[in-house]
């Protein structure tokens, strides 16, 4: 007779593994690939756009996600974005932004982390503040931030 490799008493253990994940279902809106928003969007969820939004998008703290089939004219204000779609706007995120490789983003990024995948296009300027860094006035006006980073390589795709 033989006695099994595991006792039955084991089951406390998870049969999975938790997914990590910083957003569920439950707490993100989403944006289906039919609506046309041309406006202001505010909120205090996260983000999902399909769809096509026109305007300004402003959600402090949490993180918009522009879907393969999002098409974005606005600048995008959030703790992080990712782009999946095509965005024409500039990015302004309290964490990252990331740019994967379907991806397209013509206009500028301010944010403490950027990530651009292989095959990704983007065309404008990154300024990377850390944490709590306020932005110094050139003479010209402009924002910008002094820093010791060396300046990004950007591999970009016609």
């Amino acid at each position: 007779m033989s006695s099994p490799s595991a006792p039955a008493t084991m089951s406390s253990e998870p049969a999975v593994a938790p997914r990590p994940s910083t957003t569920t279902t439950a707490d993100q809106a989403t944006i289906g690939k039919s609506l046309v928003i041309k406006g202001e969007v505010t909120g205090s969820e996260s983000l999902y756009i399909d769809g096509r939004v026109e305007g300004s998008i402003s959600l402090a703290g949490n993180r918009v996600t522009v879907g393969r089939n999002g098409v974005v004219s606005a600048n995008i204000n959030a703790r992080e974005i990712v782009v999946l779609g095509k965005v024409r706007g500039n990015l302004t995120a309290s964490d990252r932004v990331d740019i994967r490789s379907d991806g397209s983003l013509t206009g500028d990024v301010v944010a403490a982390r950027i990530s651009i995948e292989d095959g990704a296009y983007f065309k404008g300027g990154i300024d990377i503040r850390k944490g709590g860094q306020p932005a110094q006035q050139k003479p010209n006006g402009e924002d910008k931030i002094i820093s010791s980073a060396e300046p990004a390589v950007v591999g970009a795709r016609a």
